[in-house]
């Protein structure tokens, strides 16, 4: 036979061990007589092997290449892809997804391993992978695959593992209802030079805040004139004024004099924010007849207050003290809240347990824009789309997370591979930690279940 016939019948040759496949070896350091692959076919007869670059699948030791579409379902589900309108029925969606290992679970809706210590990141991630726009970018590889990075760059690596969690996490033909994020957290490791470890209890906001900043600049984002679709998705803007306040151990002539100075006239500055940082009182320990400590309460809104552009904040330097209030002059059309439970004190972190009450759907941030942003801002309304949950002591606690489902309207909590349904009304009554709100855009109305 001449050469190319060869070569089309060493690829095509029916294989006489697919029926013995029971798992996968996978294969990535070649298929000659000394290699890994060729000898553990020999010592352990298991035939069938899968190059993980090419996805190309080979009987060994006789070293010809399977074709054959049964090993389709193995390939999707180690590199799903979405079609467009695939991605744009996903939120349309209520059907469940039959896993190969016959458990049924909603594309979206499934949860993350914890392999010792990465819940904080987990539940971020799965925050994150509810975000319509963003997980719609990622699960399309070409929206960045041509993105051009400096040589040697490792932090493009954040990006393309993420994108691959995205589409294993909705992919609607997996072997289990649960997925790894084993790789995904590799590169979180690497890449924040180990600042978040797998093996370590981390913070969730401190996470969300490098990953959003790491993802904008790995995506070729800049501070201020290149956008990327996280600035898209989450970057609002706001005024901050700032007024220096005179030493307080000072007589009150002196103060009086020091305040027509220009060093303590007010200043204001433009600025972005990817979330915005919400403020808790500090948490009185009362106690009630029977000595229980009763768990204090507080509005969203008492807590919004910050940002009205009146309420004003004392900051404390090692040497100054400043007075800064807060006004938004832009809203994002997904807005992240960070409710700030966790105090740094010398020797030890000490949680504020309050809870926050807050309504699921319509709440209308116009109140806290400037009057001319105002005019502009049509739409001002904010449902919730995720609720992030820090339950037990600040150290060594676990995450939780609360997602709506877009495509029935149902709420989910997911605690890494447990997924369950919950009630909206069960939301509200956890120690919210970080939430994402989606801004009504056209006249929306509300999807979610009462």
């Amino acid at each position: 036979k001449n050469g190319r016939e060869d070569s089309e019948d060493r690829r095509s040759r029916h294989c006489p061990y697919l029926d013995t496949i029971n798992s996968l070896s996978p294969s990535s350091a070649g298929r000659g007589l000394k290699s890994h692959a060729y000898i553990h076919s020999v010592q352990f007869s298991h035939h069938v092997f899968l190059n993980l670059h090419t996805l190309k699948f080979y009987c060994l030791p006789d070293n010809y290449e399977i074709i054959d579409s049964s090993l389709e379902d193995i390939t999707y589900v180690l590199k799903p892809t979405f079609t467009k309108q695939q991605i744009a029925n996903l939120d349309k969606q209520a059907k469940l997804s039959r896993a190969y290992d016959g458990t049924t679970y909603l594309p979206g809706i499934v949860g993350l391993n914890n392999i010792k210590a990465n819940d904080y990141a987990n539940a971020v991630l799965q925050a994150l992978s509810n975000v319509p726009p963003l997980r719609n970018y990622f699960l399309e590889e070409d929206n960045y695959k041509n993105i051009k990075r400096p040589p040697g760059d490792i932090m493009f690596l954040l990006v393309q593992r993420f994108g691959e969690l995205m589409r294993k996490l909705w992919n609607p033909r997996n072997f289990k209802a649960h997925v790894s994020p084993h790789e995904m957290l590799q590169a979180v490791v690497l890449c924040s030079k180990k600042t978040f470890q797998i093996t370590k209890q981390g913070d969730g906001v401190d996470f969300l805040s490098w990953f959003l900043n790491a993802l904008h600049s790995a995506l070729g984002g800049t501070k201020k004139k290149k956008k990327t679709i996280v600035t898209d998705v989450f970057q609002g803007s706001m005024r901050i004024f700032t007024k220096k306040l005179p030493h307080p151990d000072l007589p009150a002539e002196e103060k009086e004099q020091l305040l027509h100075n220009d060093e303590y006239q007010e200043t204001m500055v433009e600025s972005t924010f990817m979330y915005l940082t919400l403020d808790l009182p500090t948490a009185p320990l009362y106690k009630d007849e029977k000595e229980q400590l009763i768990i204090p309460q507080v509005p969203l809104f008492n807590i919004l207050a910050k940002f009205n552009g009146i309420t004003e904040k004392e900051y404390k330097t090692y040497k100054e003290n400043f007075l800064k209030r807060f006004q938004l002059t832009k809203l994002p059309p997904y807005l992240i809240f960070c409710i700030k439970r966790f105090t740094k004190n010398n020797f030890f972190v000490e949680k504020n347990p309050t809870i926050v009450n807050f309504p699921i759907t319509n709440v209308d941030l116009r109140e806290y824009l400037s009057e001319e942003v105002q005019a502009v801002h049509k739409n001002t309304t904010y449902d919730l789309i995720a609720n992030i949950v820090h339950d037990g002591k600040p150290s060594e606690g676990s995450y939780r997370i609360h997602v709506l489902h877009h495509g029935t309207g149902k709420w989910y909590e997911l605690q890494d591979l447990q997924v369950t349904d919950i009630l909206p009304q069960m939301i509200t009554l956890s120690e919210a930690y970080i939430q994402i709100w989606k801004r009504r855009d056209n006249d929306e109305t509300n999807q979610q279940g009462a």
